[in-house]
């Protein structure tokens, strides 16, 4: 699948706030825990708890919430398929899109039951 640029405007737009209780639910479902999920989310992004919770407050969009990241420097190591795209193929001039993707595909893995020190990826 390709990611167009209606695609990558409409998440962009979508508020981060509310999609975080999806991704806590799920993963409770799973026997997995918020501190689990936050410690995920704080390293892919480098917020402190204190940042991720004022964006939650604050209702920031996906693309405020992306802005303001540092994305880890090992998110290249993020591969696979999440909602039928290749994280590694999408464009990008679709930045927010791929790092949504890339944020999805830790937070599957951790639903999954995958380790954390595999989640937070290392260079071998």
């Amino acid at each position: 699948m390709e990611v167009t640029a209606e695609k990558n405007e409409k998440v962009a737009n979508m508020i981060f706030a509310s999609i975080y209780p999806h991704y806590l639910n799920r993963l409770e479902k799973n026997g997995r825990t918020q501190e689990e999920l936050n410690k995920v989310i704080q390293w892919f992004t480098g917020f402190d708890s204190t940042t991720l919770q004022t964006l939650i407050e604050e209702k920031a969009t996906f693309r405020t919430f992306f802005e303001k990241a540092q994305i880890n420097q090992n998110a290249d190591l993020i591969k696979g398929v999440v909602c039928g795209y290749r994280i590694e193929e999408i464009a990008d001039e679709f930045d927010t899109y791929k790092q949504c993707r890339r944020l999805e595909k830790l937070i599957d893995e951790l639903a999954k039951g995958r380790k954390m020190e595999k989640i937070l990826r290392q260079p071998k």
